[in-house]
């Protein structure tokens, strides 16, 4: 048997590639959009992709259940589990297996048998392995998708925060503390294999290592501490990060069937003069650092280094209208490749980033500033300065003259800016207030400065933190 982990870091995703080298068969299991790195690891291998499993509907990232299916044939084994609003809605296209509690399939002479363990989702499944092939009769290991995670379990509360079904949050908590009682049954030898790494949003402080054990987890694992089912719906409804509000559009798409993309994308070059010809409302993505940005761009235009793409985009980034990137040319394909993972398929065309720089378009900019330079009309109140880091980095300490205003909803929530005079955005670093900054001046308020260090460095240069922590390592 062979077992080959994929992770993308942008999106904190894991997914797994499982072959038979007996009979030459694989199955990827939780496929993210771009299929390219499992096709070219099973041509490595000798194996052939003959099959892909899902253990729900993914609402933070494109699956590539459908890409696999339409372009190698892939058989799909998808849950038939949970309520009919949330049945896949496109696998009667394709040859396929609908799963529920106790079914069994398999490549070669590897077996997957399914657990139903709803909770994150209602129509959540994980997968025991058995290498029949081996001569093994037990299961070998867990793929818990969104489940269990690795120091973390998946939160409960997606369809209520971004798909906006009421009351389903409580609901979803009760589910999963059954779960975990069905896991704590599992033998402790079982290795396990999630859907997510740290920085997720599909639950809170994830771990960073790939792969733990059965037995680890229900030592470790802090959810497993809760032995009262009210006291464990209380504990893990508590605290969660922000869910993108493309997480809605996921759950979306990946229900009814993502659009097939094919190999690498080619977006198309478009000419400066396209771009300075398009209205004043277009949607023009700048993907260069924060440094370039700020010494001159498009107004209007927003910043999304390329590193922020799929984190930021899904926040910033309007769907239902065309993107224009400015861009490095030889960066392109990997940028739209980032976007596509979550969604963003409307790109219709970029612009070399140099090219722009040597047209004079670039006329507006933002200042950056040093704590030191900016701290004494912060304490004077002759500047307004926007926090724009997420709830739980804010209860943990802050500026006390900061309006609290999270990046991902900042265009949203500009009611109340004090718009007649400077405007200082900060976050911990300086990295996301620079395309807070750029979110304002797309939405008028140009008189704009980022704090350079965030509130790391405002702490470092000893001036004072107030909120949760003030001795402490505030918002860091």
């Amino acid at each position: 048997m062979l077992l080959k982990y994929f992770y993308d870091s942008a999106l904190a995703h894991a997914s797994y590639l499982v072959g038979c080298q007996r009979t030459g068969e694989a199955v990827v299991v939780d496929p993210g959009r771009n299929i390219e790195p499992y096709l070219e690891a099973a041509r490595k291998e000798g194996l052939s992709i003959v099959a892909a499993a899902e253990t729900h509907i993914h609402a933070d990232y494109v699956s590539g259940l459908r890409e696999l299916a339409e372009r190698v044939g892939a058989k799909l084994y998808v849950s038939d589990s949970g309520p009919a609003d949330w049945k896949y809605q496109y696998v009667d296209k394709y040859p396929h297996q609908l799963l529920k509690e106790g079914a069994k399939f398999g490549i070669g002479n590897i077996e997957f048998q399914v657990l139903e363990t709803p909770g994150h989702t209602p129509e959540s499944i994980s997968f025991l392995l058995i290498d029949r092939g081996g001569g093994a009769t037990e299961p070998m290991g867990i793929f818990t998708g969104d489940f269990v995670f690795v120091g973390s379990i998946g939160r409960p509360d997606l369809l209520e925060e971004a798909a906006g079904v009421v009351g389903s949050a409580e609901v979803g908590a009760r589910d999963l503390f059954r779960s975990l009682k069905r896991f704590k049954e599992l033998p402790d030898y079982l290795q396990l294999w999630p859907a997510h790494g740290a920085g997720s949003a599909c639950g809170k402080g994830l771990g960073a290592i790939p792969s733990s054990t059965v037995g680890y987890e229900k030592r470790f694992n802090p959810a497993f501490r809760y032995h009262d089912e009210s006291s464990f719906v209380k504990y893990i409804l508590s605290e969660q990060p922000e869910a993108p509000k493309y997480f809605a559009v996921m759950k979306r798409v990946n229900k009814v069937g993502p659009a097939i993309v094919g190999p690498t994308p080619t977006i198309p070059e478009v000419s400066v003069a396209a771009i300075e010809s398009l209205p004043m409302n277009a949607q023009i993505v700048d993907t260069r650092s924060a440094d370039e940005f700020a010494a001159g761009h498009i107004p209007g235009s927003l910043l999304l280094p390329e590193h922020s793409v799929v984190a930021w985009g899904g926040w910033l980034v309007d769907y239902d209208q065309p993107v224009y990137l400015i861009a490095n040319p030889a960066r392109v394909s990997e940028i739209a490749v980032r976007m596509r993972s979550i969604g963003i398929d409307n790109i219709a065309g970029f612009v070399d980033a140099e090219k722009v720089a040597r047209s004079g378009l670039n006329t507006e900019r933002f200042e950056v500033a040093t704590p030191g330079e900016v701290a004494s009309e912060i304490a004077q109140g002759s500047v307004t300065l926007i926090d724009v880091r997420s709830e739980s980095e804010w209860q943990e300490g802050h500026i006390e003259q900061a309006e609290h205003r999270f990046l991902g909803k900042l265009a949203q929530n500009l009611a109340g800016v004090d718009t007649g005079r400077p405007v200082v955005v900060q976050c911990r670093s300086g990295a996301r207030s620079a395309i807070g900054a750029s979110v304002l001046q797309r939405a008028g308020i140009k008189n704009v400065i980022n704090l350079k260090g965030g509130i790391t460095a405002w702490r470092n240069a000893g001036l004072p933190i107030g909120g949760a922590c003030p001795q402490g390592v505030c918002g860091v």
